[in-house]
């Protein structure tokens, strides 16, 4: 089993749609302890990086564009961690025209490792990486355990929920949700949130191929 340059760009057209139908729901998130237009920024981002990604015809060119347009159309720190996960992804499979189950995982970890060095953030500082290091993990032990690409998906996707949810309860460590202090603790982390989002959207899209309706 393979993953190839059309399944990333189907990937991040479902990221896209499943952001663009929870905007509300992650401007909302975000009023509690920023701006309140993360989920407007990230679902613009996300759609021009699915326009931009079109006719990508490597897996390298699929995330790196994707990366570049995050930044690019997101900007702010949001939009540089987010192009951070997937420039970062993208260098781990240059001049790869398919991926394994297994290049697929470790380009997320590097995309991950990406975000904790250039956020400064670990889990626990009710960030995205709290979503996005626990989904990295359950996805590289369900690929280590031959697992299918559906299941490591689903088992990621699962775990980011786990881990979005969790910051409900956390203090903020960085950005502007740091300076409420405890006023923090009781509201999700609107990025960690979207990497739930976009975990789901990507076992949602490798379903339905399975199941023959993507």
């Amino acid at each position: 089993m393979t993953i190839t340059a059309s399944d990333l760009r189907g990937m991040i057209t479902a990221i896209s749609a499943t952001i663009a139908e929870n905007v509300s729901m992650l401007n909302a998130l975000d009023s509690a302890l920023g701006d309140g237009d993360h989920g407007t920024t990230i679902s613009g981002g996300f759609a021009a990086a699915a326009e931009q990604t079109a006719s990508a015809a490597s897996p390298f060119d699929v995330l790196r564009l994707t990366g570049m347009t995050l930044m690019n159309r997101m900007g702010g720190s949001s939009g540089a961690l987010f192009g951070t996960l997937f420039v970062q992804a993208a260098m781990t499979v240059k001049d790869v025209e398919t991926l394994t189950l297994q290049q697929f995982a470790a380009m997320w970890q590097a995309g991950n490792d990406g975000v904790m060095k250039r956020g400064k953030a670990a889990p626990g500082d009710k960030t995205m990486v709290d979503a996005l290091s626990p989904a990295v993990a359950a996805l590289r032990q369900s690929v280590a355990q031959g697992e299918t690409m559906e299941q490591a998906l689903r088992a990621a996707a699962a775990a980011a929920a786990q881990g979005a949810n969790a910051t409900t309860e956390m203090t903020a460590r960085h950005g502007r949700a740091q300076y409420v202090g405890e006023r923090a603790v009781g509201h999700m982390d609107a990025g960690a949130q979207s990497v739930a989002l976009m975990f789901s959207a990507m076992h949602d899209y490798w379903k339905g191929k399975d199941d023959g309706k993507t």
